[in-house]
């Protein structure tokens, strides 16, 4: 029986350095075996981060579906053409694919983009060994219930009062809602080994500031063209061996 995957959800406020997170997670597991990397954030700057170009979203396919509403096919529903549009969403990459949410012309509601997207993860997820989703920034989608069986959640934040207290609204709403998520834990970004703060949630670790991660986002080059003792990098693939330490422990 093919095992299921192993899916990592990142989240946090704006600008608190949460695709950069997603993306180097991405670049670790890219060798262990096929990723699925999903943009569920409508500014959509995964790709980017990746160096893997986005040629056509989820969004836009609803956009232009609502545009020929009344040409559909009989008996045949939007979700129903989204779905078959899947593939064409899905952009394929040495070890990892991508899948992209977008964002739509005009002010539309993204509910139906939300359901699409948790069904094409559905879908999808069977055939890899790691999913990472990169969320919308803020709290928003985890009222959509975007983010759903999930087996960690990271929250990512950097040590001010602003940004930890936007990760225990965050934390508290997984609470509340009662969403899918096994485990969560906060990763605190641009942080030195002094900040002792306690926030309500475990901290998996740190990300030392890193001036070569800026240098490659002002130049709209992909992460992965980090140096492999880039100190962001280094702790990225710190957090995530204690990820697997810890997966591994709580196998029978």
């Amino acid at each position: 029986m093919r095992e299921a995957p192993w899916t990592l959800a990142v989240a946090g406020k704006g600008g608190t350095g949460k695709t950069t997170v997603a993306a180097l997670l991405v670049e670790e597991l890219r060798g262990c075996g096929p990723v699925l990397a999903v943009d569920a954030d409508p500014n959509c700057n995964l790709g980017e981060a990746l160096g893997i170009p986005v040629r056509r979203t989820i969004g836009q396919m609803r956009d232009e579906i609502l545009e020929k509403l009344g040409d559909l096919p009989p008996g045949v529903s939007k979700e129903q053409l989204l779905e078959l549009g899947l593939h064409e969403c899905l952009v394929e990459d040495e070890g990892v694919d991508l899948l992209a949410m977008g964002h739509g012309e005009g002010p539309r509601c993204y509910c139906m983009v939300n359901h699409v997207l948790r069904r094409c993860v559905e879908i999808l997820r069977r055939n890899y060994r790691y999913v990472v989703l990169d969320n919308e920034a803020g709290m928003e989608h985890l009222s959509r219930r975007t983010t759903q069986d999930v087996d960690v959640l990271l929250i990512v934040a950097e040590p001010n009062p602003v940004s930890l207290r936007s990760a225990r609204r965050i934390s508290q709403i997984v609470e509340d809602l009662k969403l899918r998520v096994s485990r969560t834990f906060l990763v605190l970004n641009k942080a030195g080994e002094d900040f002792s703060g306690d926030v309500g949630i475990p901290v998996l670790g740190r990300i030392p500031y890193d001036p070569e991660v800026e240098r490659l986002w002002a130049g709209g080059r992909p992460l992965r063209e980090l140096s492999p003792f880039s100190p962001a990098r280094l702790a990225v693939k710190k957090l995530l061996e204690k990820l697997q330490q810890r997966r591994h422990d709580a196998c029978p």
